[in-house]
């Protein structure tokens, strides 16, 4: 498995990297996204390309569907998962943008790091990864990106848990509930994230996502 070269400096790689590896090769059952996926979402930005950082959980568990990238599926998954269908649905309600398929690399292309907070699940068992230690790994990526101004979304606890890692400095931290079925109507519809992060690079003279 090939390490994304831009981010292979963070310390996770020397020091929890070869654990979490030996434990996935030991794994009789089927590990998803399959293994060159596993950092596509670091080998889209180098870390002074991010510009936004989405957080999500753990890769979807249904063999097919991950590709590595946060909330992100294969082109030609249909049903759209529930939570990528209300996400959908915000971004029609923000900005009146109809996406053509699930596959969100075109928004990782532009400096949109879709990063989850487990980089592997066994197929079939969500958050079996929960405490293998990738979220040392998402830790420090998250000491590195907010070392320069950077917009964060933060959908539901479990991300906002995450906020205390992200370094002071001049950012963007949007926090709603999750688009989850379970909570998109308690605060994440309406919430428009989307021309939020675009109206905060504009005035900062950068280019907006086009999402």
């Amino acid at each position: 498995m090939t390490l994304p070269h831009a981010w292979a400096d963070l310390p996770f790689f020397t020091d929890t990297w070869p654990g979490i590896r030996d434990h996935i090769i030991a794994e009789p059952r089927e590990i998803l996204p399959p293994d060159t996926l596993r950092f596509a979402a670091l080998a889209a930005s180098s870390p002074d390309a991010v510009r936004v950082v989405i957080l999500g959980q753990d890769p979807y568990p249904t063999p097919g569907h991950a590709n590595g990238l946060a909330f992100s599926v294969e082109p030609d998954v249909r049903p759209l998962p529930r939570s990528l269908q209300n996400i959908y649905k915000e971004l029609d309600a923000d900005l009146g943008v109809q996406r053509p398929n699930g596959d969100l690399s075109d928004w990782a292309e532009q400096g949109v790091l879709l990063l989850n907070t487990s980089l592997s699940v066994p197929a079939g068992d969500a958050n079996g990864h929960k405490t293998l230690g990738w979220d040392i790994l998402v830790h420090q990526i998250l000491g590195r990106v907010s070392s320069t101004p950077t917009a964060f979304i933060l959908w539901g606890n479990n991300a906002q848990k995450l906020e205390k890692y992200i370094q002071s400095g001049d950012h963007l931290i949007v926090k709603t509930a999750h688009p989850s079925p379970l909570s998109a109507r308690r605060g994440f519809f309406g919430s428009r994230p989307f021309s939020t992060v675009n109206n905060w690079l504009t005035d900062k003279g950068d280019a907006p996502i086009n999402w």
